[in-house]
């Protein structure tokens, strides 16, 4: 999966090489995500996260434009839960992601502002999550390699990204994931995001 998410990067910018004209613009992109899992059960919350990577943007018109981008997300999210001998547990999961969404722009305010909606595909590079729990006062922690999970994740972005120059935008985005990440529970994941990025 590293390499068809390598490979994808490597078709979208020869792609921007060779279209190089006032229409084309791409750059790097860097963010703070609060990760977290959604339709599960238990008590979940979420994680302050980062993300980072490189987007294209092809602009048709004056009012629309596709964005595909390449970004590496870590992701995740905590859960505390009850075992079966009635104690407490602490999860925490980490879930590291090469995720490529492609955005359709509508600009309601022409080169400032855009309305970003698109399909997303995910593909999971690392997964490990931790349990702690204390029982007769001494505390306890257990890893576990998630070996169960699925390793593509849909999902759907829905954001704004404002210009705030020619070359600088600031992004924001939630990603609602589609996916199931283990067979016979509902968890997904969700992923608010806050980027900055930079236009060449």
């Amino acid at each position: 999966m590293k390499k068809i998410a390598i490979a994808l990067m490597c078709m979208i910018f020869a792609t921007g090489a060779a279209m190089a004209q006032e229409k084309f613009t791409f750059g790097p992109k860097v963010g703070v995500d609060y990760t977290h899992f959604w339709d599960a059960d238990g008590d979940y919350s979420g994680m302050l996260n980062y993300q980072a990577g490189l987007f294209m943007e092809y602009r048709f018109n004056d009012r629309f434009a596709l964005a595909p981008e390449v970004v590496f997300a870590a992701q995740g999210g905590k859960q505390k839960w009850i075992d079966s001998d009635n104690i407490e547990v602490s999860t925490t999961s980490h879930l590291n992601y090469i995720n490529v969404p492609v955005m359709l722009k509508l600009y309601v305010v022409p080169s400032k502002l855009s309305f970003d909606f698109g399909p997303q595909v995910g593909f999971n590079v690392y997964k490990k999550s931790t349990d702690k729990w204390k029982y007769e006062g001494k505390s306890f922690k257990e890893t576990d390699e998630l070996k169960g999970l699925k390793t593509v994740d849909f999902a759907i972005g829905l954001g704004l990204t404002y210009n705030i120059a020619d070359e600088v935008f600031i992004q924001g985005r939630y990603t609602l994931g589609m996916t199931k990440l283990l067979d016979g529970i509902n968890t997904k994941n969700g992923n608010g995001q806050i980027a900055i990025g930079y236009r060449f």
